[in-house]
């Protein structure tokens, strides 16, 4: 039922869609091909992922996380590959937050120029719709095993007041990336604690 309810939101909004020309495009990513702009931040992002959120930016107090959640969560090591479908403007405060709640949540993530392989590997793609006064990111993660067997999929979506000029991405505030980064960490988090294994 949840996956038909984000293929309908993704049909109803799919001539607006940046990044995806159709529902499949988004139920099933592997169709997106990578933009420059997400192949330029995967260049910066062992580093970007794993920075402390910049100075100005929402913060959300982290929360109280229980212990067994906490040690199953820091016994993976997790790496983001390059995000597809997001203007790097919009995905820095997103890869900036990420950083911070995996650390708050105990969970370990491995940068680009790692040597020792990943837990697990998780892939993004995003796509940007401007309706009326309101912009709606939908995004898709890809949760991978180092052999590259699909293991869990992390989806919503997030609708906000348009920020700035334009639309689609110039009209995405910082903060909603961020917000989408604190939920997308949560919800990692609670597979992993629940994850056998």
């Amino acid at each position: 039922m949840r996956r038909w309810i984000f293929a309908a939101a993704c049909l109803s909004a799919s001539v607006a869609l940046s990044a995806c020309n159709s529902a499949k495009d988004v139920l099933e990513p592997s169709a997106v091909a990578p933009t420059e702009q997400s192949t330029a931040l995967a260049k910066t992002e062992g580093t970007d992922v794993a920075a402390p959120a910049v100075a100005g930016t929402a913060t959300v107090a982290a929360s109280a996380v229980p212990a067994q959640t906490a040690a199953v969560a820091s016994k993976a090591r997790v790496q983001f590959a390059p995000i597809v479908g997001a203007t790097v403007e919009a995905a820095t405060p997103l890869t900036q937050r990420l950083g911070t709640r995996a650390r708050e949540r105990g969970i370990t993530l491995a940068g680009s120029t790692d040597t020792s392989p990943p837990g697990i590997i998780m892939r993004g793609y995003f796509s940007a719709m401007t309706e009326g006064k309101d912009t709606t990111v939908v995004y898709v993660w890809d949760v991978y095993d180092p052999a590259g067997t699909r293991l869990h999929r992390i989806n919503g979506q997030q609708t906000a007041a348009s920020a700035g000029s334009g639309e689609g991405w110039p009209a995405v505030a910082p903060a909603t990336m961020q917000s989408i980064a604190d939920s997308t960490i949560d919800q990692l988090a609670d597979w992993l604690a629940a994850k056998p294994g």
